[in-house]
């Protein structure tokens, strides 16, 4: 894994902050010891509200390593991430950014959510994401994609933690 500068922006993508609020889940240990650093060093750490609203949808559903989170647990723990991330809009704007993105590199299905993202991170100027590489492979390599088409976007790196 690429050393990065702590001060530059990171988006955090949905499955980190679910790895990082699971116990049971065997990424915890890693993704949150890597989250409490970026914390600690200060790092810019950004969300979507489509971020906050796939966390609710996952975590209130019975998932294979645990139960549902009861609603008042899951109400504090999104809370918490709208606290400790800034939290992206997703406007009119991205809206255009996500349609160039999808007339540049024709997409669908469920990588229409993963676009969504990037076209939130592009309208904002950040350029690193972290995921988990083993669940969106797929949907990274279109990220990269993406970032290399007429957004003068070089800088973009899509970052996972060793052994995902």
């Amino acid at each position: 894994m690429e050393t990065r500068d702590a001060k530059q922006p990171l988006f955090l993508d949905t499955n980190v902050l679910i790895y990082a609020s699971i116990k049971e889940a065997p990424e915890y240990l890693i993704v949150r010891g890597f989250v409490e650093k970026q914390l600690a060093l200060g790092t810019p750490l950004f969300i979507s509200r489509q971020v906050l609203r796939e966390y609710l949808s996952v975590l209130s559903r019975p998932q294979s390593n645990c139960d549902p989170i009861l609603p008042a647990t899951l109400l504090i723990w999104l809370a918490a991430w709208r606290d400790r991330c800034q939290v992206l809009d997703d406007n009119g704007a991205v809206m255009e950014i996500l349609w160039s993105l999808f007339a540049a590199t024709p997409f669908g299905g469920k990588l229409v959510h993963d676009a969504n993202i990037v076209a939130t991170m592009l309208r904002s100027s950040i350029m690193a994401a972290m995921t988990s590489v083993s669940t969106k492979q797929l949907s990274n390599e279109l990220l990269l994609s993406f970032a290399s088409l007429n957004f003068n976007n070089d800088r973009f790196k899509v970052t996972s933690l060793p052994g995902w």
